[in-house]
């Protein structure tokens, strides 16, 4: 359950930093100890399975429980879609002032609120400045695959990814065929429109929706392991990933999410700083999949940790999942408030 991740020369994979390194971890303190006692009680009372890794980014001590499962990240690998944008931007081969056009055929699935203006006004024109917000900021699928396509695919995400280190997260694919795949589906364009996608879902067989849900559930194509995840969070944090001008746009644009407020956010005191993104899978048979945030949070005093909930399946209902993010949450402020006062450090 501890895992003491120690800042290496450019290491191949978080996962395998930690693994080189457990055996030699120090030590917890009174104040870690009791933090991974709460993570350990909050994981396994909740009634599913569920992946949590918090990371000091002072102290560069990482607990977690199951935090090195693979477990589906839905939405929140528009994160990863977002950094390569920025990459992309940081090696001068993308303009975050270029325009865009998004058209009927280039509309997605679920989540995308730029559907309701391309609906009444036949398209929307945007640049990929506006994009990288929607995506992030309001979980937009269709500003995200309009991201993702103009960066080179889902191979060029996982290409960066792989190159920073962090190659047990599985970017996946797009939206509209991850989406299909889960639901036992084929992607049709229009899919895209009002309820066609749920209309075409609900005539897929029980055998063949179980079938596809549980094949995602075993093995997800966009999986991570949150301990991978908080790792992430931290190379961004310490400006690892991107130019420090990028660094700041993408924290900055983190902090401005709409979608998920009771989910961490809620946990966090007034005067907390929160930078998060969630994942919200489909719900199948009484199971919700993919139920997740991820983020940043930062004390007055400006100590920052990496946090990573993931939920893979659970039958609660929402707002115990809520509860049960929050309650993280708290445990690590409570963490904070019985550490002595220390200047921050972005470890």
């Amino acid at each position: 359950m501890v895992v003491w991740l120690p800042r290496l020369q450019a290491p191949a994979d978080p996962l395998v930093e930690q693994a080189s390194e457990a055996v030699e971890a120090p030590p917890l303190t009174p104040a870690q100890a009791a933090l991974d006692r709460a993570i350990s009680r909050i994981g396994g009372t909740f009634d599913g399975h569920v992946g949590i890794a918090v990371r000091d980014l002072a102290a560069r001590r990482t607990l977690h429980f199951n935090g090195l499962e693979q477990f589906p990240q839905q939405s929140v690998s528009k994160l990863w879609v977002a950094l390569t944008a920025l990459d992309e931007v940081d090696a001068g081969r993308l303009d975050l002032g270029e325009m865009v056009r998004i058209r009927p055929g280039d509309l997605t699935v679920f989540h995308q609120p730029i559907r309701d203006i391309v609906r009444r006004d036949g398209s929307f024109s945007a640049d990929y400045a506006e994009l990288v917000e929607r995506a992030i900021t309001q979980s937009d699928n269709t500003a995200n695959d309009r991201i993702l396509r103009r960066v080179g695919g889902p191979a060029a995400v996982q290409d960066f990814l792989d190159t920073h280190g962090l190659s047990s997260i599985r970017f996946g694919t797009d939206e509209r065929s991850k989406q299909s795949a889960i639901a036992g589906l084929e992607w049709r364009q229009d899919y895209a429109q009002g309820p066609a996608f749920f209309e075409a879902r609900d005539e897929v067989s029980p055998a063949v929706r179980r079938s596809a849900f549980e094949a995602y559930l075993a093995d997800p194509l966009d999986g991570a392991p949150p301990v991978a995840v908080v790792g992430a969070l931290a190379k961004l944090h310490r400006g690892e990933l991107l130019s420090p001008g990028s660094t700041s746009l993408l924290l900055g644009t983190l902090a401005r999410t709409r979608s998920g407020p009771q989910r961490l956010k809620a946990g966090a005191p007034e005067d907390w700083t929160v930078r998060h993104k969630t994942g919200t899978g489909q719900f199948y048979d009484g199971e919700q999949s993919g139920y997740n945030d991820i983020g940043l949070i930062t004390s007055p005093a400006g100590r920052t940790y990496a946090i990573a909930v993931m939920i893979a399946r659970t039958r609660e209902p929402t707002p115990v999942r809520m509860e049960m993010m929050q309650e993280v949450v708290r445990a690590v402020v409570r963490y904070d408030e019985a550490l002595p006062a220390v200047a921050p450090d972005a470890g």
